[in-house]
């Protein structure tokens, strides 16, 4: 084999590395329907925000994720719509239906404080706590 195969199966390689972890297919998944801000997939996630940023950090190292800024939050969105159909072709071999793969994806999500989700709340309240209901 010459090294432009061997260059060919490392990257390979990679794309499957930055794929191995469970939280990074969720996020390109969330991201794939609509954008998402941190504080969104904090609470979809069930992360902490130093490690859904950490994540993210790499997705936009990669080229998977892009970033857009509205006010004070930044949207990420799927970069590589081929990403969505790997990921589903994964899931379909392991034998998990679209649509529980998908589930993560719902919206509105309760608890999450982004104005994506609670649109009428005032935007001092963006990526904070929804406030109590009085």
């Amino acid at each position: 084999m010459g090294t432009t195969n061997d260059q060919a199966y490392a990257e390979t390689a990679a794309l499957f590395e930055l794929l191995s972890q469970p939280a990074r297919i969720q996020i390109l998944l969330i991201t794939r329907e609509q954008p998402a801000c941190v504080c969104h997939l904090v609470a979809a996630l069930g992360l902490r925000q130093a490690s859904i940023s950490q994540h993210l950090m790499i997705l936009r190292k990669a080229g998977w994720v892009t970033t857009r800024r509205e006010s004070r939050n930044i949207y990420y969105s799927l970069a590589d719509e081929r990403l969505s159909g790997l990921i589903g072709q994964a899931a379909e071999m392991c034998g998990i239906k679209d649509e529980d793969l998908l589930a993560i994806t719902r919206r509105p999500l309760a608890d999450c404080p982004c104005p994506q989700c609670h649109p009428e709340l005032p935007p001092e309240y963006s990526c904070k706590s929804i406030p109590p209901k009085k």
